[in-house]
Formats: structure tokens, C-alpha cells, sequence
């Protein structure tokens, strides 16, 4: 094929790959990364097809950045993953050019035949099929304990326990919305993904007072290479913490570090969980809306914040109602991000080497022991493991499926990790210090060879 002349204009389905397109070879999609080639081409492969993406990347509904995370490389898994209606999405690939065609690699058939079969299986149990009735309880019990929060202080008074009182039930409303707008996100909620947009802009906006679009571009991203740096947000090359033992290396190297990271798991617990919501997410979240222009979740989001202080000011005052408002989101902030930390920090953190679906979740995320607290507690994260397998799978039906796929990994001898909650909270701070030795001993190593 060469650098891409000789085009095939044939457009397809994807359902089957014609025996007329010309073999390329993955030496070749490979260079096709956005960097590599004079054009900053981009091309991915989506059932042995090779698809051009160069222009259609700005367009994809997901975001630029995250389709351009499988530039160059095999997107036939993700693809299933994200697109709970598959056949009708395939539809759209009839938009590209079809550039040729890719055998299938022999080292990733095996696993990928049996994970493909361990998805039908799920589909035969109706596993992707959602319990209306559940997500009923779940919205109806976190409207409730919002407005008890209001009433609490309207009929009893105000005073330092009401006060508590409210924060408390604010507090765990938001992340249990939070949970909530998350089911609603990976379209597992509704048969209907129109429904389920709909229901996930209003809930991120008038129950949490942020942007359903914002959290897409970032919380898709990492689904698509969890713990791969420089393409997970989350693990992004930031400034205050290096995780996982390759970042911190890069770091030393770049010569660039303005923390004393040796003693990030320290101040971990001060500028991390406390801080990441009531300054970043909440920075962030407008930030996004007014740069992107995303005038409709700005109307949602001010829907919250109008009936909070409309709530709470005639209460409290503005000062107080203020007050209310940054610790609801702090001890929300504090909830979420040691939950959502314990199943990724700790684990493998890298560069994207291309790895096949189950490896490439499975190094990334482990679980947490199922009880009926731990499921409420974290969202039903702590089936991290089969939540980031099959994003779009309601969260109820996670723990049926878990035992399907531990006896997958260990056939395939992929390390599926099971650990208590209290454990996989430790893991996280002691994640911190590794790494931090880890940037202790590069940094200074360097600066004495220098």
C-alpha cells in the first residue's frame, strides 16, 4: 500500500472484510498514528478493515482525542465496548475511507475469540439489559435525602447539628448522583441512548451542578486506555503527584519537578481527595461549558445552584449557605476520589503498548470484595474490574458476570486482582510513596551524575 496512495473507496458495514482490499500490513497502520507521517494521518482498524479517521476524528461524537488514542492501532474491541447498538453504529463507517484491509494477528487471537464469546454469553443472559425498578430507587432515594437535608433545618432550625445534619445528607446525595449520572453516561440505564443523554445532562446539571459533556470528554478517554499516560486524563503528567514507576521516571528526566514528591502520600490527604472537587471539577466543569460553548449544560448547571441558595440563604445566609455548600462538596470530593483511586493507582500505569481489551483493563483495575454496603458505597465500582470490560453493562448485573471473567483471566493467565475495601484504600497511599521513591531516587541520581 505504501504511505496510503491507491485508496479504496469501498464503503462498507464492517460486518465483512472484501477479499478485493489490499493487505496492509501493521508495520504500516502503525505509522498512521497522527505523529508519525508527514500528514499526520490517522488510521485505525475496526474488524480487520483499516479505516482513514484523519478528518472524521473532529466530527466523532465522543471527542477528537478519543478516537485518536487508537490511531495506528487495532479499535475493533473498544468499538463493541462503546456502542451498545453496534450494527446501527457500523452504519456510520460507511462516511470513511476504507484504506485496505489487516490480517489478524495470531498472538491476540485466542484471547480476543474468547472474550468476544464471553460478551455473547452476557447478551444471552440479557446482562446488558437494565432494571428499571433499581435506578428508580436509586434516584428516588437521592432526591429524598436532598430534600431532607433542606427540611431538616427548615423545621428544626438552624444550629450546629442541623447544620451537620444537612451536610451529611447533601453530601452523600451528590455522590450517590454521581453514581447515578455514571450509569446514565455509559448508556446503561435506558434501551434508549437519546433517553439516556437526555436523563445524564439533566442529572449531571440540576442534581450535581455540572456538565454532562465535560464528564463524557474526560471519563471516556480513560475508559478507552485506562492507566496509559498521556491519553487517561487521570493519569495525565501533572504537576502535583506522579503515580504508578514510569511516570515518575519521565518526571526526574524532564528535570521539571515542583513538588518533593517523596512526600506526596503525605500531602495526599490535604490538596488530593479534599481539593479535587470543590477547585479542579469545579473550575473545570465552567471552564469547559464556556470554551466549548455548551450553553445547555450551563442553563442545567445554574438550575442547581439557583435552588441551593434559593434553598439555603433565607436558612443560613449567604456566608453559611456558602459554607454548606464548599463542605458538601469537599466531603463529596473526599468520598469520590478514594473510592474511584482505590481500583486504578495502585495498579499497572504505562505507556500504550497496544495490548488487546482484557489485558489492557485487567492491568489497570482490580475489584473490591462484593457486600451490600460496598456496592452502595462505591457505585458498584467495586466490580471495577467488569465495569471497565463492559462499560455499557447495567451495574446491577456486574457481579453475575465477574466470576465468568476471573475464570477467563486465569486461563489466560491475566492477574485478576481481588481486594477488601479497607486494603484497597491502604494500596493508594502506599502506591503514592513507591512512586515517590521511585522520583526520589531518579531525580537525585540524575542531578549527581550531572
Amino acid at each position: 500500500m505504501g504511505k496510503g496512495g491507491n485508496r479504496s473507496e469501498l464503503q462498507q458495514t464492517g460486518d465483512e472484510v472484501p477479499s478485493d482490499l489490499e493487505t496492509i500490513s501493521w508495520d504500516e497502520v502503525s505509522k498512521h498514528n497522527g505523529l508519525l507521517t508527514e500528514d499526520r494521518s490517522k488510521w485505525l482498524v475496526i474488524d480487520g478493515q483499516v479505516y482513514d479517521i484523519t478528518s472524521w476524528a473532529m466530527k466523532h461524537p465522543g471527542g477528537r482525542r478519543l478516537l485518536s488514542h487508537y490511531a495506528g492501532q487495532d479499535a475493533s474491541e473498544p468499538f463493541t465496548a462503546f456502542h451498545p447498538d453496534s450494527q446501527k453504529v457500523k452504519k456510520y463507517l460507511k462516511a470513511l475511507t476504507v484504506v485496505g484491509k489487516v490480517e489478524q494477528r495470531e498472538a491476540r487471537k485466542d484471547i480476543e475469540s474468547d472474550f468476544s464469546k464471553l460478551r455473547t454469553t452476557a447478551q444471552q443472559m440479557d446482562l446488558f439489559k437494565p432494571k428499571l425498578t433499581f435506578y428508580w430507587i436509586m434516584a428516588i432515594h437521592i432526591i429524598l435525602m436532598d430534600l431532607f437535608a433542606y427540611l431538616n433545618m427548615l423545621y428544626f432550625g438552624v444550629g450546629w447539628i442541623t447544620f451537620a445534619v444537612a451536610a451529611i445528607l447533601a453530601s452523600t446525595a451528590q455522590v450517590q448522583a454521581g453514581w447515578l449520572q455514571h450509569d446514565l453516561g455509559h448508556l446503561s440505564v435506558s434501551k434508549s441512548r437519546t433517553v439516556n443523554r437526555a436523563l445524564h445532562a439533566m442529572t449531571m446539571g440540576c442534581l450535581k451542578g455540572a456538565s454532562g459533556n465535560w464528564w463524557n470528554h474526560m471519563h471516556y478517554q480513560h475508559h478507552a486506555k485506562p492507566n496509559v499516560m498521556n491519553k487517561d486524563p487521570d493519569v495525565r503528567l501533572e504537576a502535583l503527584f506522579v503515580v504508578g514507576e514510569n511516570m515518575p521516571k519521565k518526571i526526574a528526566e524532564e528535570g521539571k519537578s515542583v513538588m518533593p514528591y517523596n512526600h506526596q502520600h503525605k500531602y495526599f490527604f490535604i490538596i488530593g481527595p479534599p481539593l479535587l472537587f470543590p477547585v479542579y471539577f469545579q473550575f473545570m466543569t465552567f471552564y469547559f461549558c464556556i470554551t466549548r460553548r455548551e450553553w445547555m449544560d450551563l442553563f442545567l448547571m445554574m438550575t442547581f445552584y439557583v435552588r441551593f441558595f434559593m434553598w439555603y440563604i433565607p436558612l443560613l445566609g449567604i456566608f453559611k449557605a456558602f459554607l454548606l455548600f464548599e463542605v458538601m462538596r469537599v466531603c463529596e470530593s473526599i468520598w469520590f476520589t478514594w473510592v474511584a483511586q482505590s481500583n486504578h493507582i495502585p495498579m499497572n500505569i504505562e505507556e500504550d503498548t497496544g495490548k488487546p481489551w482484557l489485558q489492557l483493563q485487567l492491568s489497570a483495575t482490580c475489584n473490591i470484595v462484593q457486600s451490600a454496603f460496598n456496592d452502595w458505597f462505591t457505585g458498584h465500582l467495586n466490580f471495577q474490574i467488569e465495569h471497565h470490560l463492559f462499560p455499557t453493562m447495567p451495574r446491577h448485573n456486574l457481579h453475575r458476570i465477574a466470576p465468568m471473567a476471573r475464570s477467563l483471566c486465569k486461563k489466560h493467565g491475566i492477574d485478576y486482582q481481588l481486594k477488601t475495601l479497607s486494603s484497597a484504600l491502604v494500596d493508594i497511599v502506599t502506591s503514592l510513596e513507591k512512586s515517590g521513591k521511585i522520583w526520589f531516587d531518579a531525580y537525585y541520581s540524575l542531578r549527581h551524575d550531572l
